[in-house]
């Protein structure tokens, strides 16, 4: 995630906890396949978006995004006394359109399902080195839970994973992953996210490339298609 998903560098994802062992698993190089040659290969880059802002408002007490994937939608309920700084840059973040066209890049089935490399490389470049202040732990990662992805104190940025199983025990202890949503519609969808590729996609390519790495090399990845507050 940044830090809870793959072993990235300060450019990229963190990763979560390992999924069974040692915390935070990282990703190791994608394997050579061979190029594909179907049309979302050449797919253009996500546009750029605003870079962070240098003091973000503060996001509403409670409030609720919808995403739209291309399995379907479902539903996220953000609390920011559960963790403020997590709260008001997942705000920002939807605010400004940042996940649309944004793969789900790491699948593993009963543990996570991690996103939030941006499609574009020159707004990976802004976004993935703002990173903000850590948050205190106020619930568990439990089933559903929404949090940021780490390698370290201070290091969240834009990567995010749900919880796809309970990973109180796995998590927890490393008071690194401080949930501050919970999906409360649409979980099955989550859970039908493809993980064939599993951890493979190697997240630090993924920050340097864009969506040009991933629809190359995976191109059977799931992704949002836009998120949108809609309370």
């Amino acid at each position: 995630m940044q830090t809870l998903t793959t072993q990235s560098t300060r450019a990229t994802l963190l990763a979560v906890a390992t999924a069974m062992g040692v915390a935070v698993a990282t990703c190791g190089p994608a394997a050579e396949r061979p190029p594909i040659t179907d049309s979302t290969a050449n797919r253009a880059a996500a546009p750029a978006i605003a870079p962070p802002s240098p003091t973000p408002l503060n996001s509403p007490a409670q409030f609720r995004v919808r995403f739209e994937t291309n399995k379907g939608p479902f539903v996220v309920q953000v609390k920011r006394t559960l963790a403020p700084h997590s709260a008001d840059r997942f705000f920002e973040l939807v605010s400004n359109g940042y996940f649309a066209d944004v793969r789900f890049f790491r699948m593993v089935p009963g543990f996570i399902a991690q996103f939030g490399i941006h499609g574009n490389p020159d707004v990976n470049a802004v976004w993935d080195t703002a990173t903000f202040a850590d948050d205190v732990m106020r619930t568990s990662n439990r089933k559903g839970t929404l949090a940021f992805a780490a390698n370290g104190p201070h290091s969240r940025s834009t990567q995010l994973f749900i919880s796809t199983g309970e990973n109180a025990q796995k998590l927890d202890g490393q008071k690194l992953f401080t949930p501050f949503g919970t999906v409360v519609e649409g979980m099955d969808v989550v859970e039908r996210l493809n993980a064939e590729y599993g951890e493979e996609p190697n997240a630090s390519r993924g920050v340097r490339q864009g969506n040009r790495y991933f629809t190359r090399w995976f191109p059977a990845l799931d992704y949002i298609t836009r998120t949108q507050i809609i309370e």
